[in-house]
């Protein structure tokens, strides 16, 4: 098959909806084999995969919740177990929890970076030993959040995650650099995902966010996903250690009201 990644195969975690699910589909729709990781959700799953299928591409199923490291081991080895390699990695899967810093709990400290640290962390360890090993190329494409720079009050835990995965992204791409495996973080602003529908609903709150927004509007999946193509694909080949700001100019201009 002809496409941008045709041969490739890329884990996507969290792909049951949202940006997962968009960069899982326009991945196929470049020629890849999608692997569609799901905690919960299987229908959300099984509807990545057809329109992933529908795009153009393959796709399997793996259930795994990336917080618990034998589900992460799984993931890549159920990639070679079926599919034969793994090329590309996305650490999608993420969760926040809000609450002002007084009151956040052990329990929601640990949920969010749980997910959206430790799970990246140790899943992109799994990758990368297969590809050592294997002495292959990869390439590995974090979806942080602006909020890995940029503060959110009553979001400690998230922000604590994000700013984790940026130094983390900083750190590999010089430690993997020499084994031709590239590793960027994607930071998108305010995107129509259902993380935001809360947000969305509430109309004061989002005509506020959107004068904070020089380009006037939300983003969208397909916007993060295009920039996830240019990542995983040859025209990426040269870039690692870099965030690539997805936010409609939004950090550049936020206050807090």
């Amino acid at each position: 098959m002809s496409g941008r990644l045709a041969g490739k195969v890329a884990i996507i975690t969290g792909s049951g909806s949202g940006i997962g699910q968009s960069i899982a589909i326009r991945f196929a729709s470049e020629g890849a084999t999608v692997v569609v990781d799901y905690r919960n959700n299987i229908d959300q799953a099984q509807e990545t995969a057809s329109k992933a299928e529908a795009a153009g591409g393959k796709a399997i199923l793996v259930k795994s919740d990336v917080s618990i490291l034998a589900d992460t081991q799984n993931l890549v080895d159920q990639a070679y177990q079926q599919l034969g390699r793994c090329d590309i990695l996305v650490n999608n899967a993420g969760i926040e929890k809000e609450a002002a810093f007084w009151d956040v709990t052990e329990a929601d400290y640990d949920a969010v970076l749980n997910v959206n640290l430790k799970g990246a962390f140790f899943l992109t360890q799994a990758f990368v030993r297969r590809l050592r090993d294997a002495k292959l190329p990869g390439r590995i494409i974090n979806i942080s959040s602006v909020h890995e720079d940029m503060v959110f009050p009553n979001f400690s835990t998230y922000c604590v995650s994000k700013g984790g995965m940026r130094m983390l992204m900083r750190n590999l791409s010089v430690e993997l650099g020499p084994l031709n495996i590239t590793v960027n973080n994607i930071a998108p602003g305010a995107i129509s995902t259902p993380i935001n529908a809360k947000m969305m609903a509430n109309k004061s709150q989002l005509d506020a966010l959107l004068k904070n927004i020089p380009l006037g509007r939300m983003g969208t999946s397909a916007d993060v996903a295009a920039v996830a193509l240019f990542l995983a694909s040859d025209d990426g080949a040269y870039v690692t250690g870099s965030t690539y700001f997805v936010d409609g100019g939004l950090i550049r201009n936020y206050h807090e009201q």
